[in-house]
């Protein structure tokens, strides 16, 4: 626990500091934590060894990942098209191969890409956003509210299991009560920022949040149950993986882009 807790704390800050740079040390931190948590993604599925389809999905993971307009470069194609691209390459390792290298192992390579690359994108977009700053922080504060308010609630109250073939641990009173602490926070925000977040909105907000975090929580925890694995990597010793970490944050971000609550 003492580990955890150091662990917790250094790593908070570091990225709380970088979040609150912004600009180049923040989307350089992101694309960091992308590259990584692909590598994770990688070495549980056991497709380390296949280095050029690895390679095909390395890349475009960090076409998609990368704010080119930031750095003034316009994209020369768009994200649509370099998903296409990966999947025609990776389609054609297949044949030249001859089965080598299979369709299953392809596809769930690009869809290790789309599951992460989107993810650290919208990161990256929401922080450069206008009051990006405060966005980006109001949805990991949910997040983070989320997390902290299911797991004491739970841990006190929980006696009704949410979903034992995926989590054993997680209880029902612990996601209800997930759910409320991250819409107090929300409200919080609203309260000292009402001219960016009204309050009906805020409270929707981190209905949202809180609800789509578990349940990017728990794709990751099926995902690592059918592995049989108790963690994605090694990286913050008593906590895990990137992918552990940022199970919520990859759901988190494009969804609440992608349905438009908050302005990107």
């Amino acid at each position: 626990m003492k580990q955890r807790i150091v662990t917790g704390v250094i790593a908070g800050l570091v990225f709380i500091t970088l979040l609150v740079l912004g600009g180049y040390w923040y989307a350089g931190l992101i694309v960091l934590l992308s590259i990584l948590g692909y590598r994770e993604y990688l070495q549980m599925n056991g497709y380390m060894k296949y280095k050029l389809t690895s390679a095909v999905g390395l890349i475009a993971l960090l076409y998609i990942t990368i704010p080119w307009k930031f750095v003034g470069i316009t994209s020369p194609i768009s994200t649509s098209a370099i998903i296409w691209f990966a999947m025609f390459i990776l389609l054609f390792i297949t044949v030249a191969s001859k089965n080598k290298i299979t369709i299953d192992q392809v596809s769930v390579i690009l869809l290790g890409v789309v599951y992460i690359a989107f993810g650290f994108y919208y990161m990256i977009a929401a922080r450069l956003a206008e009051h990006g700053l405060f966005w980006t922080i109001l949805v990991f504060v949910c997040i983070w509210a989320s997390d902290s308010g299911a797991y004491f609630v739970g841990s006190k109250l929980g006696k009704n299991l949410l979903w034992p073939q995926i989590s054993p641990k997680k209880s029902i009173e612990g996601a209800i009560g997930g759910v409320v602490i991250s819409m107090i926070a929300a409200f919080i925000f609203a309260w000292f920022a009402p001219d960016l977040l009204g309050f009906g909105k805020a409270l929707a907000l981190g209905f949202i949040i809180a609800v789509v975090g578990q349940v990017g929580d728990l794709i990751q925890s099926a995902y690592k149950r059918v592995k049989g694995i108790k963690d994605t990597g090694t990286l913050l010793p008593g906590h895990g993986g990137v992918l552990d970490r940022m199970d919520s944050w990859l759901i988190v971000f494009p969804f609440v882009y992608l349905i438009g609550i908050i302005p990107m």
